[in-house]
Formats: C-alpha cells, structure tokens, sequence
C-alpha cells in the first residue's frame, strides 16, 4: 500500500471477532458472509490482528511463532466439508458478543487430534504434504517447539528442565524428534490446514473487491520458537535470557512507561547474516496479506532498551535503530511486500526521515487530534496527506463512543469546534465521516465503530492483561443490510467506492 492515489475504506475487525457457532471466530462460514458484507458495504479493505497462535492472556501480539497460525481459528465445519472430520458433530454456542476462549481450547484441540488421526495414513502417502512441508524452513522448529512444550506442560522454553534441549544441542535435537514424531507431525498438519483455509479465504475476498490488511509487531514472544530457534539474532547471554528488552518510556499516559518485555534484536549482527530472520518474517507476510501493518515502526529508526529485571519502563534508553539500510535491504529482497507504517508514539525527525525513505504510508488516529497540540496537531482531518492511513481509533483505543463518554470538557469543545455539535447519539459517525471525507487514501474504522458500541466493547487496553482484553465479539445481527448500506453512502460520498 506504497503512494496510490486510489482511495479506500477499510474495516479493523479481528477474525476471532467474528460471529459463528464456535467459541470465538474462525475462518469459517462467518468469514465469508463478513466479506459479502464489506463488498455491499462499498468497504475495500479488511484489517485484521496479527493471526499467530496466542498463549497466556491471548494476545495476538505475543505469539509462540512469529510465522504460524492460530490453529484455533481453523473452521471445524469446514474440516468436515473437505473430508478431514467425517464425524463432526457441532456443538453451537449461542451468540454472547464476548469470545470464551477456554471454552474453546477445551472443546477444540480433541476434534483437531481426531482431524490429525483420521488423515494422517493419507499424509503420510501424499507427497505434495511432503513437499509443501519443505516450503517453510521454521516450520519443523515450530511443531518441535510446541511437541516439546506440550510435553513439559506448556513452561516456558527457558524454563525446560533439559537444558540440553534448551540449548538446542544436536543429540537432544535428534533424540526430542524421534520421541515426539508424531506431535511434530500433528502440528504440522496445523499449520497446513491453517495455511489452506487462509488463501481460501483471502482468494474469496479478493474475488470479491476486499484486499486483506495484516498485521506484524515488530518484536516477537520471549516465549516462541522464534527466540529459541534464533538465538543468536538476540540479546541474550550465555544460558539465552534476554538481556535487555522492548518497551517504551513514561509519557501522558504511563507514568511508569510499558514494559513489553520482548526479546531486543542484534541489528549488527542480523546485517551481517542478511537480515535473513527479518526477510523470512517479511515473505511470510507478503504471502499471507495484500498489504501488512507493521507495528511499532519507530522501533526501526531507534527502539528503546530496558536492562532485563526492571520492574518498569523507567530506566531503558533510545538505541538507534538498523535505519534505511534495513529497508533498503527489504526494497532488494521483498519488493513485493506493500506496508502501512503503524508510527505512532515517539515521533522523532529520525523517525520521519525513515518514513519518508520508504514511502510508506503512516498512521493517524482521530481520537489524538482533540487532546491539545492546537492547529498542529497532526491527527486533525484537515492536516492528512493522501500518503497516509486515517483511523477513528485502532484496537488499542477505547470504542469512539466510549473515548467520547470519558474524555475531558476541553477534549469535547475542541472536538466539537472542529466537527460541529454532536452528542453521544451523532459523534461516533461523525468522527468516521471526518475520517473518510479526509484527504488520507486510506480510511478506517473499528467495526464497533460503525455499530456504534460504547467501552464494553472494547478490544483492549494496553499495559493491562486480564479477560476483558481481546474478547470483543460481533453478532450475526450486527452485518445489517441498513448498516451495508449507509456505509455504502458514506463511501460514495467521500470518493471510496
């Protein structure tokens, strides 16, 4: 999504998000009637969160691979359509706008085994499972990664009690392989269902006029095969813990900062092996999405370090980051990947110099343009580039309507200084309205947005982890032929469709 004139409209709407029979979201039945919906709606892009397997708290922004995908999302119905589970019987949940996602581990993984055993003779015999086993070189690291895991109740990998698999050495590599053969192979057969019911689903919504939208965090899980299998391209010491970590420093809206906590990259280091790791994340991308949100772009022009241990962000430093000749080396390698710059945060002339290198589109959020920084203030609709990606909030923010209810009597006159007079019954459309109208080429907005959803509906908080956080859920009520349509209009009018 480089400089295009072409101006779209998209929707942020993760797939755990969808409605269904299941206990979250899948890339079932739901998916496809979602891109119907968009396609009526005059909507062109379809934004989603990262799809990676998630652990602990469930966020998709810490997954055990940086690579694969949630296997949870995989569509049980649609495995037994395509002859992997004969016997299938549904057990349909009744729609609570809220994902039960324990609910879902329980209920799936004895239907994903059974998938597993009853193909397993015929992929073992099928040489294009083998062959297309060979197009992902961290594929047999993940599915040993995650064997081993299951075998020591899910620790951490730095917390496994054989530190000679912990270290990777090459007896206790073989010796794990052969022992956990067939794990590596169940989840393997994961990955390729994943795999097989994602480009079906992205082929269907490109068929049908809708680009899929990714997204990829900078930094990846402490916890994941990709810190294991990579050790080197991070900072950690001798027995591989992380050294120093990821987080950003104190500001208005953490007085202690955010401490992330993810593994630091060796940038030095990986310029010296080719940027390979980062190459191979990059491909992946570009094979999954139209176009990728790569968050937390700021960190590429310099990221901010914490000494491992601290209990807050307080006390890390800027570090400069691998700058414009990792995207030059990108440019090179990965010409086909198409990026929006997710820039928001510590903004710096650094930052905005590499911006400009690559030509990325970057990020607004209506939601920051009323706070202050007067007729500067970036966010303000007025001030947007056609090069740039526009969003009433993204989801990390409050809904618009709840941002609305809790912001403060300046926040209110500003906004309605600029928007006009609204109330809590016309603001949330008229924020969208102003993004559309707006010069930026691509425009956005949470479903819960244009459905109108106060704070309950909230897809999480930053800083926090508990269960209110990434179990948004939409109803099969909610993807209204009236909505289609008035979102349809508001594309029309604002040159979209």
């Amino acid at each position: 999504m480089e400089q295009t004139n072409v101006r779209r409209g998209g929707v942020l709407l993760h797939i755990t998000s969808l409605p269904g029979p299941e206990c979250a979201g899948t890339l079932g039945e739901a998916a496809y009637r979602f891109v119907d919906f968009l396609q009526s709606a005059g909507m062109r892009i379809w934004q989603v969160l990262p799809v990676g397997p998630t652990g602990y708290g469930e966020s998709p922004y810490q997954s055990a691979c940086a690579l694969a995908g949630n296997p949870y999302m995989i569509d049980l119905a649609l495995l037994q359509k395509d002859g992997y589970l004969p016997d299938y019987q549904p057990a349909p949940h009744a729609e609570t706008g809220r994902a039960d996602f324990e609910t879902l581990r329980a209920e799936k993984e004895p239907w994903l085994r059974r998938a597993y055993q009853h193909s397993r003779d015929r992929l073992l015999s099928d040489g294009a499972f083998e062959v297309w086993q060979k197009q992902w070189p961290w594929l047999r690291d993940y599915a040993l990664f995650m064997a081993i895991k299951q075998k020591f109740n899910q620790v951490s990998w730095m917390q496994w009690p054989d530190e000679d698999i912990r270290m990777r050495r090459p007896e206790a590599m073989n010796r794990y392989e052969q022992e956990l053969r067939e794990d590596v192979r169940y989840y393997m057969f994961l990955q390729f269902l994943f795999r097989d019911q994602w480009m079906r689903l992205r082929r269907y919504a490109n068929e049908h006029g809708v680009m899929m939208l990714g997204d990829m965090p900078i930094y990846v899980a402490e916890d994941s095969s990709d810190v294991w299998a990579n050790a080197k391209f991070f900072q950690l010491n001798c027995e591989r813990r992380p050294k120093r970590v990821a987080g950003v420093p104190p500001d208005y809206f953490s007085e202690d900062g955010q401490l992330w906590g993810n593994p630091l990259y060796r940038w030095h280091y990986l310029r010296l092996h080719g940027y390979g790791f980062w190459m191979d994340r990059l491909r992946a991308m570009a094979q999954l999405y139209d176009s990728v949100r790569i968050d937390h772009f700021i960190g590429f022009a310099n990221y901010y370090s914490v000494k491992a241990g601290e209990k807050t962000a307080r006390n890390g430093k800027w570090v400069i980051g691998p700058g414009k000749a990792f995207f030059a080396a990108v440019k090179k390698k990965v010409p086909e990947l198409k990026v929006v710059a997710e820039d928001l945060g510590a903004v710096n002339d650094r930052v905005r110099n590499l911006l400009a290198f690559c030509g990325y589109p970057g990020m607004k959020v209506l939601q920051f343009a009323y706070d202050g920084g007067g007729g500067d203030n970036s966010h303000q609709p007025q001030l947007y580039q056609p090069n740039c990606a526009a969003y009433t909030g993204t989801h990390d923010n409050d809904t618009s309507l709840g941002w609305w209810r809790a912001c403060s009597d300046q926040t209110r006159r500003n906004l309605r200084e600029a928007l006009g007079e609204v109330d809590d019954s016309t603001v949330v459309w008229r924020m969208i309205k102003a993004v559309f109208d707006s010069r930026a080429n691509i425009a956005m907005a949470p479903m819960q947005d244009f459905l109108g959803l106060d704070s309950a509906a909230r897809m999480n908080t930053p800083g926090t982890v508990g269960e209110k956080n990434w179990r948004y859920r939409a109803l099969s009520s909610d993807f209204s032929a009236e909505l289609a349509a008035r979102m349809r209009a508001l594309c029309e009018e604002s040159g979209r469709v």
